[in-house]
C-alpha cells in the first residue's frame, strides 16, 4: 500500500516543514523510493534541499493546474532515493485558479496515483485553504507538528474539525497518524506544561519522538541541506532519526 502523509498545521512556524524535509530524508533508503511534495507556495521545502526555486521552468502548479505529468517536474535531490515536485510563488496562484476546474479538490489526489513512490509526504501550507484541502484528500495520513510553547493548541481544534469534514465528505479512509512535539526545550517549564496539555488531548495519538530546539536544525535549510547533512550528530538530526523510526512503526502497524 501507497501511504501518503500530510504535514499540517494551520499555524506557521511550528516545524512544519523542517519536519517534512528530514522525516522524508530520513525514510528513504535504498529501494524504499520517497517522493516529497512541497504544496507550499513559499516553496521552503524545496529551497531547504538545495533547489533554487525561482529558476525552476515549471513546478507543481502547472501539475495541479494546467494538467502536466508529474514526471515532468520531479527532481533529484542529495539523498539517495529522496525525490522532490518542487514548488515556488507561482503555486499561490493555484488557489485561485482551482476554484473553476472540476473536482478541485481531488487534484492533487489524482497526481500522487501518477508518482511512482513507496512513501509520499506532504509538505501543506500554513492555512486552510484549497491547497491543504486537496493535501488532506490526496494523504491516507496526517502528522500534526505542535510546537512546545504557550499557543500550541491555538488552531489545533479548527485543523482537528476540517480534518473531520474532509473525512466525512471527501476522504473517508483519511487518519491522524501522530502529533509531534517540535521546539521543545527541556530548561523551560512552560515546554512541560504544553507537552502534559498535548498528553491529555490526543493520548496515543501523541508521538513518544519530541524535536528539541536546536540550532543546527535552524541552520539547515539556510544551505539548503537536511540536519542529517549539515550535522548528523546534533540533537536534531537524532531526534528526526528517532521520528523516522516511529513513524515507520507506525505505518507497518
Amino acid at each position: 500500500m501507497k501511504h501518503i502523509i500530510a504535514v499540517t498545521n494551520q499555524k506557521g512556524g511550528v516545524g512544519k516543514t523542517t519536519t517534512a524535509v528530514n522525516l522524508a530524508a530520513q525514510l528513504a533508503s535504498p529501494g524504499h523510493r520517497v517522493v516529497l511534495v512541497d504544496m507550499d507556495p513559499q516553496g521552503n521545502a524545496t529551497s531547504s534541499l538545495g533547489i533554487d526555486k525561482e529558476a525552476l521552468p515549471k513546478t507543481l502548479y502547472d501539475v495541479l493546474v494546467l494538467g502536466i505529468q508529474p514526471a515532468d517536474i520531479v527532481l533529484s535531490t542529495n539523498i539517495q532515493d529522496l525525490f522532490v515536485l518542487p514548488a515556488n510563488s507561482s503555486l499561490a496562484q493555484a488557489e485561485v485558479d482551482l476554484v473553476a476546474l472540476p473536482r478541485r479538490e481531488y487534484k492533487l489526489r489524482d497526481i500522487v496515483a501518477r508518482v511512482d513512490a513507496e512513501l509520499i509526504i506532504i509538505d501543506c501550507p500554513p492555512a486552510l485553504g484549497l491547497l491543504t484541502i486537496n493535501a488532506l484528500t490526496a494523504a491516507t495520513d496526517i502528522l500534526i507538528p505542535v510546537q512546545a510553547e504557550y499557543f500550541a493548541l491555538e488552531g489545533l481544534g479548527q485543523l482537528l474539525q476540517t480534518v473531520q469534514l474532509v473525512k466525512q465528505g471527501l476522504n473517508p479512509s483519511l487518519d491522524i497518524l501522530g502529533v509531534v512535539i517540535t521546539m521543545f526545550n527541556k530548561r523551560i517549564s512552560l515546554s512541560e506544561q504544553v507537552k502534559a496539555e498535548l498528553v491529555k488531548h490526543f493520548g496515543a495519538k501523541l508521538l513518544n519522538t519530541v524535536v528539541p530546539r536546536n540550532i543546527r536544525l535552524a541552520e539547515a535549510p539556510s544551505y539548503g541541506r537536511t540536519i542529517f547533512e549539515h550535522d548528523k550528530w546534533s540533537k536534531g538530526a537524532r531526534a528526526y532519526k528517532h521520528l523516522g523510526d516511529e513513524v515507520a512503526k507506525r505505518l507497518t502497524n
